[in-house]
């Protein structure tokens, strides 16, 4: 029996039987070229931002509506100057954060009363009208640890994780707290998902993680389950060294980047983490054919569990080809056939 992607979603991620493993390509500046609009577009008009990602799921059989777009909605609420270049993604103009002084101004934002907040908000909400128990929402937050490197610099932060620790927890403190109002505000308007997007939290050592990323990650997710919602962490990169660490999160899926080894990821999550990935989206997706995309996704469902879920490792490539994106859906379509035969 055919299954709708709410259906397969959840139950793949229960480890029950489906009709074919959910697609979780993760979409962004792909869904903006596809329905013609700039990506300056996309990320400040919540419509077209629906409208791209509603068109992409339909035409291409993902099983996922998303509200992603960049890291600057959080950074942009707590004051800072964010660029928005044309059709491009937006950025900070400088670090915003320089001091303890800087920290004490910051306040927490209602997301109701924020324009690129309450923005991603009216998105789901829009999904929710369209598709309500069709497709999954997800929503989506910063993590603390990179929401502290979008207000700091990237640089500055990862010196001062020697330098000036006491800084770095007390601008994560409130990183944290924001992710919690934003997170909550998704899932009030209709989000089943909240996806976390740590991607700095790959380049520093396990010990590092464990100290000032782990806690925040973990208080995120503990509210987001407080609310009823399920939690997807997502940290570009290779996270080999953290996977051990990952699985205390407590997070219900987790992004599996193309440099890490699937079979180990999968291994080490076990029954209780959903892992999603993970081909190269770049070489494979982009740069490949429409059989490279069939040889690599056999090669992930070969070690696939129960929970797994497809995707590349990280977003859709801008240019993709659109037959090698449809290749995607259309190769697990023909693995669920071969396994009722």
């Amino acid at each position: 029996m055919l299954m709708t992607p709410y259906e397969r979603v959840f139950a793949r991620l229960k480890g029950l039987p489906v009709d074919r493993i959910p697609n979780l390509s993760i979409l962004m500046t792909f869904a903006a070229k596809y329905i013609g609009k700039s990506y300056d577009q996309y990320v400040r008009d919540y419509r077209i931002l629906v409208e791209g990602n509603m068109r992409c799921c339909m035409d291409f059989q993902i099983d996922m509506l998303s509200v992603i777009s960049d890291p600057m909605r959080e950074t942009h609420a707590f004051g800072a100057e964010v660029v928005f270049p044309v059709d491009g993604v937006p950025y900070a103009q400088a670090p915003f954060i320089n001091s303890f002084k800087d920290i004490e101004n910051l306040s927490l934002k209602d997301p109701l009363n924020e324009v690129r907040l309450f923005d991603r908000v009216q998105a789901i909400d829009l999904f929710k009208k369209e598709c309500a128990n069709e497709y999954p929402i997800l929503g989506w937050v910063e993590g603390a640890f990179a929401e502290a490197c979008d207000l700091h610099g990237i640089t500055q932060t990862m010196k001062d994780l020697y330098e000036a620790p006491e800084l770095l927890i007390d601008l994560l403190e409130i990183c944290t707290s924001q992710a919690i109002v934003f997170a909550e505000s998704q899932i009030d308007a209709g989000a089943d998902f909240i996806g976390i997007g740590d991607a700095a939290a790959s380049l520093i050592s396990p010990k590092m993680y464990q100290k000032f990323v782990l806690p925040y990650e973990q208080r995120i997710i503990q509210a987001i389950h407080a609310k009823g919602a399920w939690a997807k962490l997502h940290i570009c990169g290779d996270i080999t060294s953290l996977l051990p660490l990952l699985t205390e999160t407590q997070a219900d899926m987790i992004d599996v980047d193309y440099p890490v080894n699937f079979n180990n990821a999968i291994r080490i999550f076990g029954k209780h983490i959903s892992a999603c990935g993970n081909f190269e989206p770049s070489k494979i997706l982009f740069l490949g054919n429409s059989d490279d995309v069939q040889a690599a996704v056999k090669n992930c469902v070969a070690v696939a569990g129960d929970n797994t879920m497809i995707a590349p490792g990280c977003e859709v490539p801008r240019d993709t080809p659109v037959e090698n994106l449809k290749s995607i859906s259309k190769t697990l379509w023909e693995i669920a056939e071969q396994q009722i035969h």
